[in-house]
């Protein structure tokens, strides 16, 4: 995953772009060779903390710059939005419910991203990947129940659907830097 050029070197291995002095790659890589493998494709622009989809990317400075944390605050847009318009005797219950989970999501990835250690960032990441499921069960219940519109729920599901491979990708690029 790293290059072998020397100091500032920048080549791609796995699909991510690292700047590291006098280390070999993975394979026996040659510094500039590529492999294809997009980062975006798995729903990240890099991992942390110098990696970007090409050499002019912007890096992965903090969780914000991750577009699997940018869709899942989207979604917690979304959500407080179609809450809007359950009943009012769902306030205390389904809607508080739902409100905490999707929170959850976008949160636990920026805690996840914040620690020091790999396992943490990835234990974080599967509590959102819970809290994600724990989202499209209640929605699932608010559409039983007749609180939302079919195409409400269609858009919705689709998104939950993407971020839940977002985040899969992330956990699959993260794993692959495991010792």
């Amino acid at each position: 995953m790293i290059g072998t050029a020397g100091v500032g070197c920048q080549c791609q291995v796995s699909g991510v772009w690292c700047q590291v002095s006098g280390v070999r790659g993975e394979n026996n890589r040659r510094c500039g060779e590529t492999i294809p493998l997009s980062p975006a494709s798995i729903g990240i622009v890099g991992l942390n903390p110098m990696v970007t989809e090409s050499p002019s990317a912007t890096p992965i400075r903090n969780h914000r710059d991750l577009v699997v944390w940018q869709r899942a605050m989207d979604l917690v847009a979304e959500v407080y939005r179609l809450t809007d318009r359950f009943p009012a005797d769902e306030r205390y219950g389904l809607v508080q419910q739902v409100k905490r989970a999707v929170v959850s999501i976008p949160s636990n990835i920026a805690e996840g991203h914040g620690r020091d250690h790999l396992g943490d960032y990835l234990r974080h990441l599967s509590v959102a990947n819970g809290s994600l499921m724990e989202v499209e069960t209640q929605f699932g219940i608010a559409v039983r129940l007749g609180y939302l519109r079919a195409e409400d729920a269609e858009k919705f599901f689709e998104e939950a659907a993407e971020i839940g491979r977002l985040l899969a990708g992330l956990v699959r690029a993260l794993k692959r830097r495991r010792p």
